[in-house]
């Protein structure tokens, strides 16, 4: 191998390390806030049917870890209002197992959620109208 090839390895291999330094550093919200600290600005619209009803669900049984208006909350929990939650990537569906049997970490660095128990399935399907409300009102089809 000549010296050429060597220093151009190590300086796409260097490249490399700096990406990926910056990308996972900008995707651990919880580097860049202090502990509980909201980790989503969420625009939240007017409310009305079951998404009302599931801003008070979402408010007693997920905003402890979710965040206010699933905004999330550093070092608890992501935001719900968030591209990686949108319909076709996470369908309802994701929600209702989620609560039922809890999830493994797989997106952010936050640990395993538990499943939540006492939420009913019509108190699921509330709270999902209600996390689908807030973020259609913030771009999140």
């Amino acid at each position: 191998m000549t010296v050429r090839s060597v220093v151009f390895l190590g300086s796409a291999a260097l490249v490399a390390v700096i990406g990926a330094v910056i990308f996972f550093a900008g995707n651990d919200e919880r580097a860049a806030t202090g502990p509980g600290e909201l980790l989503a600005s969420v625009t939240v619209p007017p409310l009305s049917g079951p998404a009302a009803a599931g801003e008070e669900l979402f408010a007693k049984t997920c905003a402890t870890c979710h965040g206010v208006n699933a905004a999330g909350r550093a070092g608890q929990g992501p935001p719900l209002v968030h591209v990686i939650y949108e319909p076709g990537h996470h369908a309802d569906g994701a929600f209702y197992l989620a609560v039922a049997q809890g999830v493994r970490q797989h997106h952010w660095t936050f640990g395993n959620m538990p499943a939540v128990a006492g939420v009913s399935s019509e108190d699921i399907s509330r709270i999902v109208a209600y996390v689908r409300t807030l973020q259609r009102a913030n771009g999140i089809r």
